[in-house]
């Protein structure tokens, strides 16, 4: 990954992490500047710390389960529908490994 989790960040995760660090952190000035709840900021902040988890971890090989991971953390899909989608694409997978692998019959 050249830029690594950078080119996984939305403009919008873009100008929060600005805006974090613009406020020395402090999730009391970003409220404020956004005009939005402490709890609010400490929700975004968890999930851009998830999402940055997810995309650094290195046991995650599949692009796909990547990309679901990182959704999950930003709450965009739920965890039923991130454990449907998974199982589906491993499913789907190891269907593919097995077409392949098996011999051909003339």
């Amino acid at each position: 990954m050249a830029q690594g989790w950078l080119e996984y960040m939305s403009e919008e995760y873009l100008a929060f992490i600005k805006r974090f660090v613009l406020a020395s952190g402090s999730l009391k000035d970003v409220a404020a500047c956004y005009g939005i709840s402490y709890p609010t900021v400490r929700l975004r902040l968890d999930r851009l710390i998830a999402k940055i988890a997810v995309v650094e971890n290195m046991d995650i090989r599949s692009e796909f389960e990547r990309l679901l991971r990182t959704q999950h953390a930003e709450g965009r899909i739920d965890a039923d529908t991130l454990k449907t989608l998974l199982a589906a694409h491993r499913k789907d997978r190891e269907s593919q490994r097995d077409r392949v692998s098996r011999p051909r019959s003339r």
